[in-house]
């Protein structure tokens, strides 16, 4: 059942947080290659938390799910985060690639935006 107008209901969203250096020589991955990254990361994030109560509200939401896709410079900046993530017990999935075993990606589960914004900040939307 959807809110009411004027309620203080959370607004849910996941962030994925994609390395831009991906798309960049020498690597040059292609785009699909980085969707596919996403994709995988936002997937397995809300698999292991799928008994979590937000991210079944999130999921319940269907075509008005909330993602923002943010791009990291490079792995050091992805480890960066996920060791940030971990230090404030932020649910979270590290994509790794395989077999090339290289973090590409990470995804936090559905969150409310004032619990986790701080976090992410300083990251700048995909583009």
């Amino acid at each position: 059942m959807a809110a009411p107008s004027g309620s203080s209901a959370r607004r849910l969203v996941q962030y994925v947080v994609l390395r831009g250096d991906l798309q960049q020589e020498p690597l040059s991955w292609p785009l699909g290659a980085l969707v596919a990254q996403a994709c995988h990361a936002a997937l397995a994030v809300a698999h292991a938390h799928y008994g979590h109560a937000d991210t079944g509200v999130y999921l319940a939401e269907g075509g008005s799910m909330r993602t923002v896709v943010l791009e990291a410079l490079d792995e050091g900046a992805l480890t960066t985060l996920a060791e940030t993530l971990k230090q404030h017990n932020i649910d979270h999935k590290v994509w790794i690639e395989q077999p090339e075993n290289i973090a590409t990606c990470i995804a936090l589960r559905p969150y409310p935006k004032e619990e986790v914004h701080q976090h992410l900040k300083k990251f700048k939307l995909l583009k």
